[in-house]
């Protein structure tokens, strides 16, 4: 297997790391962060770079990159602990392409790749504690369409977007709806997160709404695991970034007239990061692979990279801060951005126990190697 990547993708990976380091620097982020933790001008950048189309075709206006593209860009927008949620693009372009009616998809891929719309997915529920099959929103049938009611919690950017993705049961089985934010009986209201993003909680009372899919639990699932393999390959950004800091302040600390660098326990430690920022390489590269495997076969692929990624992050994340020392947890300093970008990114789209209970659940009675 190759594992090169083509000119193309190496071009786009330059495009996005020169923007991140010239057009979205700590201070801009700090900005933004403090302002609210979206800018619409900082998505209206990334959209000029024609990042909103990697999943969507070019007879839909996008630019047809697919995973691996996407996963190029994530771990550059991971490197710049970028706040606005790229992610999203991804997920509902790639739901929307594969799921979506005719009309559906003139009407809005072409404004997700342009980066005119903002479309995000709007599925958690405080009662379900990651599991997709567990739904209180309700879709009844209205003479005009469908009206969708039901509380869904942590939308990112939920109070900027255009109009969301959202799970519903409907005639007994979970369906998936696109619902405007500017409809009728629809309330968000945001607020900061943990690592200096937005979310919201979003009601809908009666909002109408226009159906994806009925078959909604497989595009939810499949919208899911987009999330997951864009959540890796950032994770892998910061995961990158992370180690740099770290190394470059131990080579500059000095302790005893020398740099603690030269101490052989924190080179050991080193290493140690070093090894777990490769594993979760290779998982992030994993996950993208498996993007287009039949759904049982993606959806074990993905537990499983995400549960290596949740283990390296907490590893880096916590060996940062301890050989940083005070500095490390202070808001001035860089690497505790890091820090806190790890944290919520373990978490998001499950955690790691979450993900090693779906990879044990997925356990065959052979490792695959036997038929």
């Amino acid at each position: 297997m190759d594992f090169n990547f083509s000119d193309d993708q190496e071009q786009l990976r330059d495009a996005v790391r020169k923007w991140v380091d010239k057009g979205y620097t700590f201070e801009r982020r700090r900005g933004i962060e403090a302002k609210g933790g979206f800018s619409r001008e900082a998505w209206d950048e990334l959209a000029e770079l024609g990042l909103g189309g990697l999943y969507i075709s070019e007879d839909d206006g996008g630019l047809g990159m697919g995973p691996v593209a996407g996963m190029v860009v994530m771990e550059e927008l991971g490197r710049g602990i970028v706040l606005e949620p790229f992610a999203q693009a991804l997920i509902t372009g790639g739901v929307l392409s594969g799921y979506a009616g005719t009309e559906l998809k003139e009407a809005w891929l072409p404004r997700i790749a342009g980066g005119q719309a903002i479309v995000v997915l709007a599925h958690q529920e405080r009662k379900a504690r990651y599991r997709l099959d567990v739904c209180a929103a309700t879709a009844t049938k209205t003479g005009a369409g469908w009206a969708v009611t039901g509380h869904k919690s942590l939308v990112p950017v939920g109070d900027e977007a255009d109009a969301y993705l959202v799970p519903a049961q409907a005639d007994g089985k979970i369906a998936l709806f696109l619902v405007e934010r500017s409809a009728s009986g629809v309330e968000a209201h945001g607020y900061g997160t943990q690592d200096g993003s937005r979310a919201a909680e979003v009601v809908f009372d009666k909002a109408a709404a226009t159906l994806v899919t009925a078959d909604g639990l497989a595009a939810l699932e499949h919208a899911i695991d987009i999330g997951i393999a864009a959540t890796c390959a950032e994770g892998v950004g910061v995961l990158d970034k992370t180690l740099d800091v770290t190394v470059e302040y131990l080579n500059q600390r000095k302790q005893f007239g020398v740099t603690i660098a030269s101490f052989q326990a924190l080179r050991h430690r080193v290493a140690d990061m070093k090894m777990q920022l490769e594993l979760a390489r290779s998982m992030s590269y994993y996950a993208t692979l498996k993007l287009n495997a039949p759904a049982d076969e993606r959806r074990q692929a993905l537990a499983r990279a995400k549960y290596q990624l949740g283990v390296s992050m907490r590893y880096v994340a916590a060996n940062s801060v301890q050989l940083h020392g005070g500095i490390g947890v202070t808001d001035e300093y860089i690497g505790s951005h890091y820090f806190r970008k790890l944290t919520q990114l373990e978490i998001t789209f499950g955690d790691s126990m979450h993900h090693l209970g779906e990879v044990s659940a997925r356990l065959q009675d052979t490792a695959g190697v036997f038929n």
